[in-house]
């Protein structure tokens, strides 16, 4: 980790020898479009380029290369996100109340943010902290935001494919052109699907595609320029993804399983998005960005993670009424979980902003006022088997409509760059079940930003941020007596403090964006669950507020254009997520004190060490470091992941419309924690609670063949 540190110090010291400037980035997911040089906000912004040089098929792939983003790997795929340790880790029951947005081309698929495929991308950006008049509630920690490349003008298309270990195959194609001869409407289709084994053997079944993935990606753009002040960009996007789920292993040994019954994680969305820019006139600018997502999820996993063979193989202890040992006999457990899901989200968002005329204050100031409008309603089917019996069966029903107004001002003041910002959001929903609990709670929230930057000197700018983001409280169902009193959770608050300084060296060949930042959370809600003591196959899972925490720490990326051919590329995460106050409820009605702990999810630093090299001749080579330092896997437990360092390579040859590359990743075959339950699953123990771990991805290679029709 030294090592690394002095790394990156070094890259913004040493001289260099660019011979070109670097790329300006353009962050598309706020509210003007800013560069990210000028953005007043902590934000990674990773264009095709930098996506395409280290060979990722999935958002999943790209995750390390952003500081202070953590995942939750309860799933096939990362649904579950952490920004600055802020973030769910897991949804098995209750309403969706993200803290992490999830957009994909102005689609909303926050908390089911599977549907992340890396083809065809323009870019990725990821910006941290609460984003309150831009988003709203489900940008408490931050956003994700994938865009997909636009339509161009001149007919272009290519092919992918690439081929691996682990029985991959990964074919992608896209087109995009004009669809008229005056070039007023243009269009853009890129297809992909991606199949893979999983990397587990199960040995029971001796199958390896027990944990296999089968994703299709299909994304679609029509833009219409009637006009040069007005124009329509409608987007498709179908994503299905039929992965299975078996990860699990009763003695951690990482890759072969033995379940019976092999569990599933798929998601199949249909979604699509309007979006409309007219320049009304040359005070008033409108825009308008309608969407709408339809979504089906399951996620279902073999509990007992084995198989009655394997059972019935040991013997277990017979309990008489007051749970006194009294015998033994040949193990019964059989245990399968399954939740089906059916979400609809539709949204409206108009908002009027000022031209080049319509500066307010003697031309010193944009002005920009909005409102927005949205709708989710999802059906969930959860049901359980245990022994070969009925266990738990559950029907429910969500909605939730959101209706917000919000402003922004942009002004100039000398050598100063102001901005202010305010949203107010209105939340109601509503819930009821067969098991007859239902719930209808309201409320108003706020938040909103202030900030101001100014230029220090030539290729440096400075900035100073505020924000207040929010969450919406909630409501916990079928709890049992010992957690009486915690049926509502109330709604969270996190202000967010942070200085930035953003530099352009040696004629841009070296860029630097340093943030130092400062979150107080007030009812922090945490996710908790309990293991019923009388059906220990059974959980309670609820959320409930501590009292107060805090998260502090920086990030840092540096861009070092050494050469024409060399680009190294460095990125540090440090991070102290910790809570002020908060009692643990137990089992026994007892509480145990967390005050002080860190956060789960919230590994103290994160990095990134890579370069690039493209000679002349064609020639290609990346190579970059990976490290995350160890964390704790939950909130209701003390078990920790240990620190891990990822290193990918990628070489290749690059000629004017074709390309083959040799890929690999974790080279080293580093066996890394993403997801670690502490609970009791073995009756033959007495049910004696231990830590399960679920890993990451082990070593791969493989070909990756790419030509552009020009």
């Amino acid at each position: 980790m030294r090592r690394s540190l002095l790394s990156l110090a070094m890259l913004a010291a040493l001289p260099v020898a660019a011979e070109e400037a670097m790329e300006t980035l353009t962050v598309v997911a706020d509210f003007r479009g800013q560069s990210l040089a000028e953005l007043p906000a902590s934000a990674t912004v990773l264009d095709a380029q930098q996506l395409e040089d280290e060979g990722g098929e999935h958002f999943e792939d790209a995750l390390h290369r952003i500081p202070n983003l953590n995942w939750s790997g309860g799933s096939s795929r990362p649904r579950y996100f952490q920004i600055r340790g802020v973030g769910e880790q897991e949804e098995y029951q209750g309403a969706p109340n993200s803290s992490v947005g999830f957009i994909v081309d102005d689609i909303d698929l926050s908390g089911i943010g599977m549907a992340a495929s890396l083809f065809d991308l323009s870019q990725l950006e990821v910006l941290r902290g609460p984003q309150g008049t831009r988003y709203g509630a489900n940008a408490l920690a931050g956003l994700i935001y994938l865009k997909s490349n636009d339509p161009t003008e001149l007919f272009e298309a290519g092919t992918e494919i690439s081929v691996g270990e682990d029985n991959q195959l990964t074919v992608g194609a896209y087109a995009s052109g004009a669809a008229d001869d005056n070039g007023e409407l243009l269009y853009r289709v890129a297809v992909q699907n991606h199949q893979q084994d999983g990397y587990r053997y199960n040995a029971y079944l001796d199958r390896d595609d027990t944990n296999a993935r089968d994703e299709t990606t299909v994304r679609a753009k029509l833009r219409w320029l009637p006009t040069d002040t007005f124009q329509a960009d409608l987007t498709f996007l179908h994503a299905n993804l039929d992965n299975g789920y078996d990860v699990w292993t009763l003695d951690n040994n990482g890759f072969t399983t033995s379940t019976d019954e092999p569990g599933v994680d798929s998601q199949r969305t249909n979604g699509a998005s309007l979006k409309l820019n007219w320049a009304v006139s040359e005070a008033v600018n409108l825009t308008a960005i309608t969407s709408y997502a339809n979504s089906r999820t399951q996620h279902a996993y073999d509990g007992d993670w084995s198989n009655s063979d394997y059972w019935a193989g040991l013997d277990c202890p017979v309990y008489d009424e007051n749970w006194n040992v009294v015998g033994s006999e040949p193990c019964v457990y059989d245990y399968y979980w399954d939740k089906s899901a059916k979400r609809d989200t539709i949204s409206q968002e108009v908002r009027f902003a000022s031209g080049e005329a319509g500066r307010i204050f003697a031309g010193t100031t944009d002005w920009l006022v909005g409102v927005y409008y949205s709708r989710l309603k999802e059906h969930n089917d959860l049901e359980s088997y245990y022994n070969g019996f009925p266990d738990q069966f559950l029907i429910s029903d969500y909605k939730a409509a959101n209706t917000a107004l919000f402003g922004q001002l942009d002004s100039t003041l000398g050598a100063w760059e102001l901005s202010a910002g305010l949203r107010v959001e209105y939340r109601q929903s509503d819930y009821a079940d067969d098991a007859g609990e239902s719930f209808d709670p309201k409320e108003t929230m706020w938040g909103g930003h202030l900030s101001a930057s100014r230029a220090l000197a030539e290729g440096h700018r400075a900035y100073v941020r505020l924000a207040r983001g929010y969450k919406a409280g909630g409501f916990n169902m079928g709890l049992p007596p010992v957690l009486e009193g915690q049926t509502e959770f109330e709604s969270e608050t996190l202000y967010n403090y942070e200085l930035g300084l953003k530099s352009r060296w040696f004629d841009g060949a070296v860029n630097s964006n340093l943030a130092l930042f400062y979150m107080d959370r007030q009812n922090q809600q945490v996710e908790a669950s309990l293991q019923d003591p009388d059906n220990p196959q059974r959980f309670f899972l609820y959320t409930n507020n501590a009292g107060a925490s805090e998260n502090y720490g920086l990030e840092l990326d540096v861009n070092w254009q050494a050469t024409r051919q060399l680009e190294i590329y460095g990125t540090l995460g440090l991070l102290k997520a910790r809570y002020n106050t908060y009692l643990l409820p137990e089992a026994d009605g007892s509480f145990t004190d967390l005050s002080g702990r860190e956060l789960a999810h919230a590994p103290n630093y994160q990095y990134t060490l890579g370069g690039t090299y493209r000679a002349d001749n064609g020639w290609f080579t990346n190579l970059n470091l990976n490290g995350v330092d160890a964390f704790y896997y939950s909130d209701s437990h003390d078990a920790r992941s240990e620190a891990y360092t990822l290193v990918n390579a990628k070489l290749g040859y690059e000629a004017q419309n074709w390309a083959l590359y040799l890929w690999g990743r974790n080279l080293t075959d580093e066996q890394y924690g993403v997801r670690g339950f502490y609970f009791g699953n073995e009756p033959n123990d007495g049910w004696a609670e231990k830590l399960y771990v679920r890993y990451g991805d082990p070593r791969q290679f493989g070909l990756t063949f790419r030509y552009d029709y020009l």
